[in-house]
């Protein structure tokens, strides 16, 4: 047996820190957590993807009393912008998230089966995505999916 070890590194930054591109993109997912329905959990997700374009776009967790149904805000996002522009690359998505109104906290993290679509967009355009993840005491900047979901599993796998 041998015990191995994997380092996920990423920057923490207050919001003034920073660029002004990534601040705008941090205050559009906030603006999305409004727009979301959350009447289960009342933990309300948004979204706002920034693709290489320039073009912005956003959305917000939508649930469904048959749980399986729902979808997260990370998902409608990069479907949206995909379906618009199949062709363009996500540059940068910021999410972030509140509980009956006021934002988390700590950063927010993205489940298993998000972090695996940002991952399926990240390797279709071979080129990373930077990930701002929002807090109210900090925000998480990682420089590719690849670092929030080591050992991640890609088309390479169903190859082997």
């Amino acid at each position: 047996m041998k015990k191995q070890h994997i380092d996920t590194e990423f920057v923490t930054y207050d919001f003034a820190e920073l660029p002004e591109g990534y601040q705008q993109l941090i205050l559009k997912a906030q603006e999305q957590t409004q727009k979301a329905y959350a009447p289960y959990s009342h933990y309300a997700v948004g979204a706002a993807l920034l693709l290489e374009n320039g073009e912005i776009f956003a959305g917000s967790n939508q649930e469904n009393a048959a749980y399986p149904s729902g979808l997260c805000a990370e998902r409608v996002a990069l479907f949206y912008a995909n379906a618009q522009f199949p062709t363009v690359p996500v540059k940068a998505l910021a999410v972030a998230a509140s509980v009956n109104g006021d934002f988390t906290e700590t950063p927010v993290s993205p489940c298993g089966a998000c972090r695996q679509v940002m991952l399926e967009t990240e390797t279709r355009f071979t080129q990373p995505i930077t990930l701002l993840l929002h807090g109210k005491e900090q925000i998480y900047v990682f420089d590719s999916v690849t670092t929030l979901l080591p050992l991640s599993f890609t088309e390479a796998n169903l190859k082997n």
